[in-house]
Parts: C-alpha cells; sequence; structure tokens
C-alpha cells in the first residue's frame, strides 16, 4: 500500500508552500493539546488529591485513580480519529479542524472550573472524566487532520521538514503547561497550589483556543484536496492492515515519549521522593532535548529516508533507557549528569518524532489520509501512551521496582524497532 501511497501526490504537482498563517494554524491545535496533557501529568499527584481520593483514602490509589482517568480520554482517540478523520476525508481538512478546536477548547476550561470531591463528593470525578473524553475524541481528530495538512502543503522532498512542525508543537505544548506550573509551584504557595492555583493552567487554554479558532477560519483547504476529485478508495482490509502496522511503528515512539516527558514528575516525586520543582526542572530538561531534536531528524529523513533516522531513536531507547533511570536514582550522580541524562531521553524519542507525522501520511493515499494515520496514531497513543502511567504506577506499586517505567519504554521501542523495519529503504519524497 505504501508505493501507491507515494503516487497519491503527484510528483509533478508544486503545492503553493503555505504562510506562516497555515502552518500555524495546522499545528496550534496539537500545541493546545499537548499543553492541557502535559499539565494534567504535572498536576496528577494535586488532582488525585482533588477529585479522586475521598477523606481517608490512599494517596497511591488516588493517584492510580488519576491515571485511570487519563487513560480513558486515550481511549476515546481512536473513536474521534475513526469519526472526526471520515469526515475529514470527505468534506476537507479545514472545517474538521475547526470543528476539534472548539471542542478542545470548551472541554479544557471547563476542567478548570469543576468543584472538587469535597465539594460535589462523587459526581467530581465523574465530570472530570467525561471532559477528558471529551477531550479525547477531539484529540483523536485532531492529529490526522492537522498531518495531514503540514504534508499535503509540503513541497516535494520536504514532508519530513513539514511533518516535523506537528511534533514540534507537542514540545511547545508540553514546555509551555511545564512552565506553567513551574511558575504557579514558584510564585504560590503548596495550599494556594492546591486550593485553586491548579486551575489557572486549565482556565488559559480559552485564550489559546480563541486564538487557535481564529487562525483555522483564515486557514485554506489543502490543495491536494482541493484538486483530486477522482479518488479510489483501496479495499477496507489493506486499511486496516496500514493501520495496525502504523501503530506498530510509532508505540516505541508513544511510550517512550511518554515515559520520559510527561509521567517523569509524578514518577521522581512517588518513587524517588524528589520535590515538585524539581520534578518539573527534569521535565523542562526533557522537554528542551525533545524540542532540539525534532525538526533537525524530520529535515534529516528528507535526506537519507525515514528508517535510519526512527530506528536510531528506537535503538537509542532500548540501549539507554535502563541506564538513564539508574542515574536518576543514584543519590551519588550529580544534578548536572542527571540534567543532562533526561535532556538526553528528550532528544532520542525528538529522534522519533521528526520524522513520524511525515511516515504516517505517507502510508495511506489523500482518500483515506486523515481517518488512516489518525487512527493509527490514537490506537498507538491510547495504548502505549494513554496506559503509560497506569501501567507504570499500578506495576511498580504491586512490584515494589522503581525501573519498571525503563523497562516499559525499552519494550515498547523494540517491537516498534521490528515494525519500523519493513519501511522502503529510500529517502522521503
Amino acid at each position: 500500500m505504501s508505493a501507491r501511497v507515494h503516487d497519491s501526490v503527484p510528483r509533478t504537482a508544486h503545492p503553493p508552500r503555505p504562510g506562516r498563517g497555515a502552518l500555524l494554524a495546522g499545528s496550534v491545535g496539537n500545541l493546545i493539546e499537548w499543553y492541557e496533557f502535559g499539565v494534567y501529568g504535572y498536576f496528577a499527584t494535586v488532582i488525585a488529591a482533588r477529585f479522586f481520593t475521598p477523606e481517608g483514602g490512599s494517596e497511591a490509589e488516588g493517584l492510580v485513580r488519576t491515571y485511570a482517568s487519563f487513560a480513558l480520554a486515550f481511549f476515546f482517540r481512536p473513536v474521534g480519529a475513526a469519526l472526526f478523520g471520515r469526515l475529514g476525508d470527505r468534506i476537507g481538512r479545514r472545517p474538521v479542524l475547526i470543528l476539534v478546536i472548539s471542542l478542545m477548547t470548551a472541554a479544557t476550561t471547563l476542567i478548570g472550573a469543576l468543584p472538587t470531591y469535597a465539594t460535589a463528593g462523587a459526581l467530581a470525578p465523574w465530570l472530570l472524566t467525561f471532559l477528558r473524553a471529551v477531550q479525547g475524541l477531539s484529540a483523536g481528530g485532531e492529529f490526522g487532520g492537522a498531518v495531514s495538512v503540514m504534508t499535503e502543503f509540503a513541497p516535494p522532498g520536504r514532508r519530513g521538514l513539514y511533518g516535523s512542525w506537528q511534533s514540534f508543537t507537542v514540545a511547545l505544548g508540553l514546555l509551555g503547561g511545564a512552565g506553567v506550573a513551574a511558575l504557579l509551584a514558584t510564585v504560590l504557595s503548596e495550599g494556594q497550589l492546591g486550593d485553586w492555583g491548579w486551575r489557572l493552567p486549565f482556565l488559559l487554554t480559552l485564550p489559546l483556543g480563541l486564538v487557535a479558532l481564529w487562525l483555522r477560519l483564515r486557514l485554506d483547504e489543502t490543495p491536494v484536496f482541493r484538486h483530486e476529485r477522482t479518488w479510489e478508495r483501496p479495499p477496507g482490509r489493506e486499511v486496516a492492515r496500514a493501520v495496525v502496522l502504523g501503530a506498530g511503528r510509532v508505540m516505541g515512539w508513544s511510550a517512550a515519549g511518554y515515559t520520559f516527558l510527561v509521567v517523569l514528575p509524578s514518577y521522581l516525586q512517588s518513587a524517588l521522593h524528589t520535590g515538585f520543582r524539581q520534578a518539573l526542572l527534569a521535565t523542562v530538561l526533557a522537554d528542551l532535548g525533545f524540542a532540539a531534536t525534532i525538526v533537525p531528524a524530520g529535515l534529516l529523513s528528507d535526506r537519507v529516508g525515514r528508517r535510519p533516522v526512527l530506528l536510531t531513536g528506537a535503538g537509542l531507547v532500548v540501549v539507554l533507557a535502563v541506564p538513564l533511570f539508574n542515574l536518576l536514582q543514584n543519590a551519588g550522580s550529580s544534578n548536572a549528569v542527571k540534567g543532562a541524562a533526561v535532556f538526553g531521553a528528550g532528544a532520542v524519542v525528538g529522534l522519533m518524532a521528526g520524522p513520524g507525522p511525515a511516515m504516517l501520511s505517507e502510508m495511506f493515499p489523500t482518500s483515506v489520509r486523515q481517518s488512516g494515520l489518525g487512527l493509527a496514531y490514537a490506537l498507538s497513543n491510547a495504548v502505549f501512551s494513554g496506559c503509560a502511567g497506569l501501567i507504570i504506577t499500578e506495576t511498580m506499586k504491586r512490584t515494589g521496582s522503581v525501573d519498571i517505567p525503563a523497562y516499559y519504554a525499552a519494550a515498547t521501542c523494540a517491537v516498534s524497532a521490528l515494525a519500523l523495519a519493513t519501511l522502503p529503504d529510500k529517502r522521503g519524497s
């Protein structure tokens, strides 16, 4: 199927380079999405105490319930990817991107206004979980549409570079969430942060979402979607195989990304008893490493091919995950060494995130691109990202091993490497 996919974007066509407005409009929703998911992860311990831990309840059990809600939202992503992706393949990328950013903004803002368990009792966690489900639906439709816009606007030989900007906004969103969380942790007392300060990052989504909506209202439809009107949908079985293969190819990216970039703060606090501010600082360093390699990796994949860059990233996680966590656990390691370790962990994930969007886009023809790539990405994230916090926290609780996050990241990247080995060995087109 992938051979036909490259031919689905005419090589003789030279789509106009999108202006900054189109690039921003295509990727800004992803920034907001990952800003919110990052904030939820960074404030997991606070949310657990306010929504999932009744008076006298166990702190560990509350954190597990928090991550269960986190995972549930991810399982709505495939539903959103299928629903909004099919709609985007029929009526266009632009109207669907407008719809999903509106849903995402409303749901995230409302989280910041929810009553807690102390006020609403058992209704509070259910309300939070419902809004997380709405976020999952909208996020499922976001990625496929946004990556389709980025790669369909890309000139020949530049899909890796253009698609990498979508991943780069993940880094910006996580950095933004970490930055806001770190600022609040600095200027507010622990009591203020727990009482009302945690709400501010979610409420901040409203002005961000309105800006994103304005940008998308000004967005043009992609030239490939406008001009190709003789589409032939490939057989459903063929599309399904490509979706499963695509999910396998990005599972390492999904799992390692969430392990190193989102689960890390709670891990440092609960397992290694690190302070909240120090845990956030480590996360910021990991996000900076992630951001530093994404665009160069996407550009490199246009020159040498997707496969060698993606395989390098997955292989490095397999080799380095356990030593990295051993460094963090070692009380004798200096702060500089630990900082370099988490920066390097983020950088390795960036090697997979840079070429990843273009790789997925090239697996599907225009007629099923938004739904196909969106579903592959959403399925991988639902299983290997959304469940990461729950799996890691529960397994550590049962086994007492603090190495579980490293084993999880290494194992998923090892399996992902097998799927990536089937990629065509040629440069991105």
